[in-house]
């Protein structure tokens, strides 16, 4: 098993990757060109306690994102959270000049501001690294301008306005990322209708045997492990596409199925509830009623 190594500061990133000292110690923004990794391997893992930010262009590296290898010829925007494993696999073969930026902040830069208490709302922080953000040249140029203000402000001279004028380009940075992952969101309408197929049938397959009677109802997480996707990313998407979260996808094929077992079946209310996954007949009452503004009796009256 490949070692995995840990960085608590940015200094050590920095060192690891050839590049000089960071000019501040809890935020930087690194040239991509000039991060050189160690070449006697093609396979690197890490774990780093600060948050990173990658548009990078024309790189030598394998990441998978979601359900497809994505390249980052078009210029492709990551972003990681402190204490996620991120697996890099080197293709020491291809000699084009990786390029781009790669912006560090630690979580101690962000202490006692307001964007610290919001920075979790940021759902691409969520996505574990397994869904990037393709850009226009316009938006990639845009982003770029506001990286170099951010190491611009704190190459000056620090005074008693540099870190709110940082945190500030930084949050304006993270918001335009957010209006361009709801606009990817939205272009990638024939890959995003296929997952929902593809979630459709997940349910199905859940609710049409018995395996559910064993493990109890599929949770958002196992769904979205099933297509390879990150529950947040999952969930955005489908609110894009349908107008509703996973959640609420399982629970409407739930129903679907109660129904279907209410009105074509003799099956006691309790026997539809444990076949369905349910612990507690009543808890699968309540969610029908709340649902249909019928109890599952007065919906199964309802044929007769």
């Amino acid at each position: 098993m490949k070692n995995t190594f840990r960085f608590t500061s940015i200094s050590e990133f920095h060192n690891y990757g050839n590049l000089p000292k960071p000019e501040h110690p809890l935020i930087s923004l690194v040239d991509y060109s000039k991060v050189s990794y160690p070449t006697d391997t093609n396979e690197i893992k890490w774990i780093q306690e600060f948050y990173s930010i990658g548009l990078k262009r024309n790189v030598n590296q394998k990441f998978n994102y979601g359900q497809q290898k994505y390249d980052f010829d078009e210029g492709v925007l990551s972003f990681v959270a402190p204490n996620q494993v991120l697996k890099i696999e080197i293709n020491q073969n291809i000699q084009a000049k990786a390029s781009g930026w790669l912006l560090l902040i630690h979580p101690d830069f962000l202490w006692n501001t307001q964007l610290a208490k919001v920075i979790k709302k940021y759902d691409f922080f969520g996505y574990a690294v397994n869904e990037a953000l393709f850009l226009s040249e316009k938006e990639e140029q845009n982003l770029e301008q506001l990286l170099k203000n951010i190491q611009q402000e704190y190459q000056s001279n620090i005074d008693e306005f540099s870190e709110s004028i940082i945190i500030s380009q930084i949050e304006l940075f993270l918001n335009f990322a957010q209006r361009y992952y709801e606009r990817q969101f939205i272009t990638r309408k024939v890959n995003n209708h296929q997952i929902l197929i593809k979630l459709e049938e997940r349910l199905n397959y859940y609710f049409s045997n018995q395996d559910s009677l064993y493990s109890g109802i599929p949770t958002v997480t196992q769904i979205a492990a099933d297509l390879n996707l990150s529950p947040n990313y999952l969930s955005n998407l489908l609110k894009v596409v349908s107008g509703q979260n996973t959640q609420q996808h399982i629970q409407n094929k739930l129903i679907e199925k109660a129904k279907e077992k209410l009105s074509t079946t003799n099956l006691s209310v309790s026997e539809i509830a444990f076949e369905l996954g349910f612990e507690y007949p009543a808890s699968f009452s309540k969610l029908f009623k709340n649902k249909t503004q019928l109890s599952p009796i007065e919906f199964r009256k309802s044929y007769n």
